[in-house]
């Protein structure tokens, strides 16, 4: 029983893991203040960095993005800290920025369904593992 009792605690311990994963930019805490004495681009390049992309049709953009992806052991994957922030370029001047959080951003949702792809080869596990016989070298030939 004791051995079940210590079995079932370090399940429910490794199964509740609280992990945070930081995915794109990560903001100093005083943006807004840093963003508002930006003028140039080199600044904001100085300041922030690299945009993680850039606009191409229209006005030119750029476009930063930084949040926190949340893994709670069985339960689903949570976003927070969302921000995105964005700047309006002419030539080596920044016209505007403009800074959204969590709730300036949309709500959206995504499907669960796939998108088919035309003409795809649909395969099992065991049709796979025939297919990819003779496709690769042995070790150490250098091919």
């Amino acid at each position: 029983m004791k051995k079940l009792c210590s079995l079932l605690l370090i399940f429910i311990c490794v199964a509740c893991t609280f992990q945070t994963k930081h995915r794109g930019y990560v903001f100093p805490d005083d943006l807004e203040s840093r963003v508002a004495n930006i003028k140039t681009t080199t600044q904001l390049q100085e300041q922030i960095g690299d945009p993680l992309a850039r606009t191409v049709y229209g006005d030119t953009v750029w476009v930063y993005y930084g949040m926190d992806e949340n893994y709670r052991g069985p339960l689903p994957l949570t976003y927070d800290n969302k921000t995105v922030l964005l700047a309006w370029v002419r030539g080596d001047k920044v016209i505007k920025t403009q800074i959204l959080h969590n709730d300036d951003l949309p709500k959206i949702a995504m499907d669960d369904d796939e998108t088919a792809i035309p003409a795809a080869i649909e395969l099992n596990a065991v049709q796979e593992l025939f297919n990819n016989i003779g496709r690769f070298s042995p070790a150490g030939m250098g091919q």
